[in-house]
C-alpha cells in the first residue's frame, strides 16, 4: 500500500473530526440567516468546545464508568468509522475491512454507550432519553442496513468501498428504482440517527420532546464538548456516507495525489451542500409529535425493505 492510502484514511478522520464543528455553525448560520437574524457565526461551535475544554470536569454524585467512558467511546467510534467509510478514497490500508455491517455496528455502538450513560446518571430524564433513543435506534440501524445492502446486491459484496467504486464506473446503478428508494430511506434514517428535525429537535430541551439531549443533560465541561464533538461528527459521517454512496464521483479510486486532493475539496463541497439542503429545510419543516416518530421511522424501514426487494429482481438474483 502507497503513502497516499495512508494519507486518505488521516485525511477522512481529520476531515470529519475538524470539519465537523465548521459543519454546525454553518448550518446554524443558514437557518439564522433564514430566520432573520444575524447569527453566532461559522467558528462558534469552536469558540464553544474551546470554552468547554477550560471549565472543570464534573461529574454526577453516584454516576459510574458508563457515564464518565461515554464521551470518549462516542468519539473513538465515529472516527474509527470515518477512517473505514470511503471519503475521499476507495483505495486504503483499511478498504479491505470496511464492511457494512462493522460500519453500522460501530454507529450503533456509539448510540448504545450514550443510552448506557443516561441510564447511569439515575435520573429521570436520563432514563427517558435512554429508552426513546433505544427506540429510534431500534427502526434507525435496520434501516441504514437495508439501504446500503440493497446497493450492495449488485455489486455482489457489503465491502463498502467495491460498492462506491462499483457505483462510481456503473452510475446507472444509482437511479434505478431500487437505488432512489434506498436514497429516500437512508436519508430519513440519518435524520433520525443525527436527531434532527422532524424527528428531534437538537435545539430544544422541552422534557416532552427531547431525545439526544435528554440523555447528555448531566454532562458539563470537557466531557461535554466530546459529546458534543460527537454528535457533530456523527452528522458529518453519516452526511459524507449520504454522498459517497449516492453522489460518488470524485472518489479516489487510485492511488494519486491528485486525485486525492480533488476529493478531498468534493467531499467538502458536497457535505456543506447537504448541510445547507438540511438547514434550509429544517426552518420550514415541523418536528412530528414523539407518537408519530415510530410511523415515520417504519416508513423508511419499507422503504429500505422495497429497495431491497426491487434489487434483487432487476439484477435477476434469486
Amino acid at each position: 500500500m502507497s503513502a497516499v492510502g495512508y494519507v486518505a484514511v488521516a485525511g477522512q478522520v481529520v476531515a470529519v473530526g475538524a470539519g465537523a464543528p465548521l459543519l454546525t455553525g454553518w448550518m446554524r448560520q443558514i437557518r439564522a440567516r433564514l430566520e432573520g437574524r444575524a447569527g453566532a457565526g461559522v467558528l462558534q461551535p469552536w469558540r464553544d468546545a474551546r470554552k468547554l475544554l477550560r471549565k472543570e470536569p464534573i461529574t454526577p454524585v453516584g454516576t459510574g464508568p458508563a457515564f464518565r467512558a461515554a464521551p470518549a467511546l462516542l468519539v473513538a467510534t465515529t472516527m474509527v468509522a470515518a477512517a473505514l467509510v470511503p471519503l475521499l478514497s476507495t483505495d486504503t490500508p483499511v478498504s479491505g475491512h470496511a464492511d457494512l455491517i462493522l460500519v453500522v455496528a460501530l454507529i450503533a455502538l456509539g448510540t448504545l454507550v450514550l443510552a448506557l450513560a443516561g441510564l447511569d446518571t439515575g435520573t429521570a430524564f436520563g432514563g427517558m432519553g435512554a429508552s426513546r433513543e433505544m427506540t429510534v435506534a431500534a427502526l434507525v440501524e435496520p434501516t441504514i442496513l437495508l439501504s446500503v445492502f440493497a446497493l450492495s446486491i449488485p455489486a455482489g459484496t457489503t465491502n463498502i468501498p467495491a460498492i462506491v467504486s462499483g457505483a462510481v464506473h456503473e452510475p446507472a446503478r444509482l437511479t434505478s428504482p431500487a437505488g432512489l428508494l434506498a436514497t429516500a430511506a437512508l436519508a430519513v434514517a440519518v435524520l433520525a440517527e443525527t436527531g434532527r428535525i422532524p424527528v428531534d429537535n437538537p435545539s430544544t430541551h422541552l422534557e416532552l420532546t427531547m431525545i439526544h439531549e435528554a440523555m447528555v443533560l448531566e454532562y458539563a465541561g470537557p466531557d461535554l464538548a466530546l459529546v458534543e464533538l460527537g454528535a457533530q461528527m456523527r452528522l458529518t459521517l453519516l452526511l459524507g456516507l449520504l454522498s459517497s454512496l449516492f453522489v460518488p464521483w470524485g472518489i479516489a479510486t487510485s492511488a494519486s495525489w491528485t486525485a486525492l486532493l480533488l476529493a478531498l475539496v468534493l467531499f467538502a463541497v458536497k457535505v456543506v451542500l447537504l448541510g445547507a439542503v438540511l438547514a434550509t429545510a429544517e426552518v420550514f419543516w415541523a418536528k412530528v409529535r414523539l407518537f408519530r416518530v415510530p410511523e415515520l421511522l417504519a416508513g423508511s424501514f419499507l422503504l429500505a425493505l422495497l429497495a431491497v426487494t426491487a434489487s434483487y429482481f432487476l439484477s435477476g438474483e434469486s
